[in-house]
């Protein structure tokens, strides 16, 4: 039976989610205090995801959203490239005039590479930094130079850079998107995954209209197959998860299908590597097999050939005369060697000594 690979579709009820959304709205009023009324600080709404099971590769999801999930009061910053036979201080004017006319207004703050490197190389700086600002845009030539900069408090806040083409004609536009769109990360270490979605200030209508637009973007960008999303929830900072969408059960034997195909497929490749194995087996034995029918064939052949031998082998039992002749000569040799000229003094010494008593004995008188 042939399961379908493909992914499944998630159908939301609006009217579910919009419940969902005003008693989320209500909740956050009730925590709200009279500071936060006063400095009109708005909370965050998120989406968390939980997924049947974990992805192999880790994927960044761009999600552009119909009604900015930002409020005004965000403070963007945008990091960009020096350009050349300019100051850092030319290059920042220059880049916000650029900014102006082309109709940007959400970016408040326009650092260049030179000056990011220089004043704010201290931790104290970069941590400052990291705090003064909600968002950060990078110009995509300088993309892969930051993260050697800008420290790893930017990525453990999720508050790294976001690639903006400054060379682009509809810059105003790509801006606008990036800043008010959303980012999901999906990550191969677990099965769940969270965007920020909407904030508080916002209605209900715009609330749940990010939500379905959240949802339809993230299953067409998968890359997963099969049954991706077997939960939704619908949370803030400081509220409990309140769950949007749940997946049928009907999932799960779609999910054992697919196992049990797998499995299958596995089983086959293994008996056809077996089996591979036995034929290239059983063809090395039936050439071995020949091959020692052919030694032995070869072996009968030469035993036939052969002619016994009639006469019996006698030794020698005298040696040979060369043999004699060649001792008696070393001998001679070893005799005839010739002395050294020590054991000669010590001979001709030896002589002289015995003249020389003689002559004495002859010297010495009789006595009578």
């Amino acid at each position: 039976m042939a399961v379908n690979m493909e992914k499944s579709e998630v159908v939301l009820d609006r009217a579910q989610v919009k419940k969902a959304v005003q008693a989320l709205q209500a909740f956050l009023k009730t925590k709200s205090t009279g500071e936060s009324l006063l400095l009109d600080e708005t909370q965050q709404i998120s989406l968390l995801f939980t997924l049947w099971k974990i992805p192999k590769k880790a994927q960044t999801i761009r999600i552009p959203l119909p009604h900015g999930q930002r409020p005004e009061t965000d403070e963007v910053c945008l990091f960009t490239r020096d350009e050349p036979n300019m100051t850092p201080d030319q290059t920042q004017r220059f880049y916000k005039k650029l900014l102006e006319q082309r109709g940007v207004k959400c970016v408040t703050e326009v650092i260049p590479f030179n000056m990011l490197k220089k004043e704010y190389k201290p931790f104290e700086a970069k941590r400052r930094l990291l705090g003064n600002f909600d968002l950060f845009l990078s110009d995509d030539r300088v993309r892969r130079l930051l993260p050697s900069h800008i420290g790893k408090h930017f990525y453990e806040r999720k508050k790294e850079p976001l690639c903006v083409d400054l060379q682009s004609k509809q810059l105003a536009r790509d801006i606008q998107r990036i800043v008010q769109g959303t980012v999901m990360k999906i990550n191969n270490k677990g099965s769940c995954c969270m965007a920020r979605v909407a904030h508080s200030g916002m209605t209900a209508d715009e609330v749940t209209d990010n939500i379905e637009a959240t949802v339809q973007t993230m299953m067409a960008k998968m890359r997963a197959k099969g049954p991706l999303i077997k939960v939704i929830h619908l949370k803030s900072l400081s509220s409990v998860a309140l769950p949007v969408y749940t997946s049928d059960l009907s999932h799960l034997t779609v999910i054992e299908d697919v196992k049990r195909q797998g499995r299958k497929a596995r089983e086959e490749k293994a008996l056809k590597k077996k089996n591979k194995m036995n034929t290239t087996e059983g063809k090395q034995t039936d050439a071995v097999k020949d091959e020692e029918n052919k030694a032995e064939e070869k072996d009968d052949d030469e035993e036939e050939d052969e002619i016994p031998q009639l006469v019996p082998l006698v030794t020698p039992t005298k040696k040979p005369k060369l043999e004699k002749t060649l001792k008696k000569k070393e001998k001679k040799t070893l005799e005839k060697a010739p002395k050294s000229a020590v054991a000669k003094k010590a001979k001709t010494a030896n002589k002289l000594g015995k003249k020389t008593d003689a002559k004495v004995k002859r010297k010495v008188p009789k006595v009578k």
